[in-house]
């Protein structure tokens, strides 16, 4: 059975750091030195059932972390616990509570704050991948943690650790060169624990490669973790210490240290530890049935380990390729509602321009209607005010002289009749009350003995419902066609039928007067300006001695 080196370090510093940032969930659920104990109880146990207790404690604070959604302090939780099931050999729960770490970090927006964490949950990564006989996901893990790695420490782990897959690999060259590139890191950073951990390594290669410096190697690392208390390397110290003496054919020194490790091993309570250093007494055997066992076991257990691919974080990267693909998918919907947003805005923009363009253009025509009709009535009391009572002035004076004047005075009265009439035609109009009176008023002042107009349903039109500005203009259109009719037509009988056409007043003129050929003189062409302004319809119909007919639809 192939046995993966231990190393553990990353932590301290996170947890301190964390410790300080976030006091309301690590400081008031717990009080700072219970943390700190069951901390030291997962990276450097003083008693082998320490581990035990400092997993009990994290896994009961992660359950608490969680549920009060304190990310970061679950984060440190999950690799505690990650570190302390690596230990006692429970690869598969170690690899679990890594992936559940990684996932939450994805979560997060900032991970850059994180950077030590990830280095440390990809190095614990990739030596449970080694140790599961998974060297290329191994070697992945590693690549990923010196990817990112800033610190000198950090990388001396990860360095030793992918040298061991070399040596796992029988690649013992290169796994020396590795190991002594990361022995000069080592010595720099001057870091008992990873000093102890190199010269294991460098020292069970060179075992391997029949160096003489193996041995004070092995011994200088088993010396540094029994002073220091490296609870956590003392197992493969003695277990590189009894292949070293298998291998010298010294029978009582190679049992000494298999003893040790197996009572090591009974001390921490690790199955994978107790197997390891039982096999350790095999390879100690004579019996050549024994050891075949020992070899086909070993072998059995390689390729279900392999077969049964109990790979969390090849499930974890399906997880997050699968959650790209979503994320993708919802970035595809999301621009898709972005762009029917725009477009429906495009739209709205369109038709508000459109509706302002055509509001614009109806109070602009409002506005001239207004305006004509302002002038119009200006107009008129001027030629009422000025014109006609100059003309009233300069016949009161011409009367009182005594020369003879009548014809003159004659065509002056006729002058002072028109501009009496033109204002009169062009006064200001109440069109707000009454409108039937208004229009009865107007078609009575055009009646004579020689013509006579008959009106049919005025009464019938609602003309509260129609807008003053309509009224206006029907009141000076019909008046415009009787002043026509008054002076050219010589009509005898005029005819005014009223009627709804749906919201529109429709009126219908007739009269029986001589009649011509239509041809748009100025006073069609004005009428039916004033019938467009107000986005009515006006025809005519006309033939010489076959009178004049037409259509308003208002």
């Amino acid at each position: 059975m192939k046995y993966q080196q231990y190393s553990f370090l990353f932590l301290h510093v996170f947890v301190l750091v964390i410790a300080c940032c976030v006091p309301n969930t690590l400081v008031s659920q717990t009080s700072y030195d219970s943390i700190h104990y069951h901390y030291n109880a997962i990276l450097n146990p003083e008693q082998p059932e320490s581990l035990s207790a400092g997993m009990n404690f994290y896994n009961r604070k992660k359950i608490t972390d969680l549920a009060n959604h304190d990310t970061l302090a679950a984060i440190s939780d999950l690799r505690l616990l990650a570190i302390g099931e690596f230990k006692i050999g429970n690869n598969y729960d170690s690899e679990n509570y890594i992936v559940e770490a990684l996932d939450l970090i994805a979560k997060l927006k900032h991970k850059d704050t994180l950077i030590n964490a990830q280095v440390g949950l990809y190095n614990t990564l990739g030596r449970i991948y080694r140790a599961s006989n998974n060297e290329n996901a191994a070697l992945e893990a590693f690549e990923k943690g010196l990817a990112i790695t800033n610190k000198l420490k950090d990388s001396i782990i990860i360095l030793n650790n992918k040298a061991n897959i070399y040596k796992s690999a029988e690649k013992y060259e290169l796994a020396l060169k590795a190991y002594q590139l990361s022995l000069n890191k080592a010595q720099k950073a001057n870091k008992p624990s990873q000093l102890a951990l190199v010269l294991d390594n460098i020292g069970a290669v060179q075992m391997k490669l029949g160096s003489t410096e193996a041995l004070e190697n092995l011994e200088s690392a088993l010396k540094i973790r029994t002073e220091g208390r490296f609870l956590n390397g003392m197992y493969a110290s003695y277990h590189n210490l009894s292949d070293y003496w298998l291998a010298q054919n010294d029978q009582e020194k190679a049992k000494h240290y298999a003893q040790k490790a197996l009572q090591f091993a009974q001390n921490i309570n690790s199955s994978s530890f107790k197997l390891d250093a039982l096999s350790l007494f095999i390879n100690l055997e004579e019996n050549p049935t024994a050891k075949e066992y020992k070899r086909l076991t070993d072998s059995i257990a390689t390729a279900k380990q392999i077969a049964s691919n109990k790979n969390a974080y090849l499930k974890f990267n399906v997880a997050q390729e699968q959650k790209k693909a979503e994320a993708s998918k919802l970035l595809h919907e999301q621009e898709s509602k972005k762009r029917l947003r725009y477009q429906f805005l495009l739209v709205l923009a369109l038709l508000l321009f459109l509706a302002s363009y055509f509001i614009f253009r109806y109070r602009r025509k409002q506005a001239n209607i207004v305006a004509v009709y302002d002038t119009e009535t200006r107009i008129a009391k001027k030629v009422h005010d000025e014109v006609a009572n100059d003309l009233y002035q300069v016949m009161n004076a011409l009367e009182s002289s005594n020369e003879q004047n009548g014809p003159l005075l004659d065509e002056m009265e006729k002058i002072y009749n028109k501009t009496r009439d033109i204002s009169r035609e062009n006064r200001t109009l109440d069109v707000s009350d009454n409108f039937e009176n208004l229009l009865n008023d107007l078609f009575f002042s055009f009646k004579s003995n020689q013509v006579q107009i008959v009106t049919r349903n005025l009464s019938k039109i609602n003309w509260q419902s129609v807008a003053e500005m309509k009224k206006r203009t029907i009141y000076r259109v019909l008046q415009e066609l009787l002043t026509n009719m008054k002076k050219h037509s010589q009509a005898s009988s005029v005819a005014l039928v009223f009627a709804k056409n749906g919201k529109k007043v429709q009126i219908n003129y007739s009269d029986n007067g001589v009649g011509s050929e239509l041809k748009h003189k100025n006073g069609l062409q004005i009428t039916e300006s004033r019938i467009a302004s107000v986005n009515g319809k006006i025809s005519f119909e006309s033939n010489t001695n076959k009178g004049f007919k037409a259509t308003i639809i208002v």
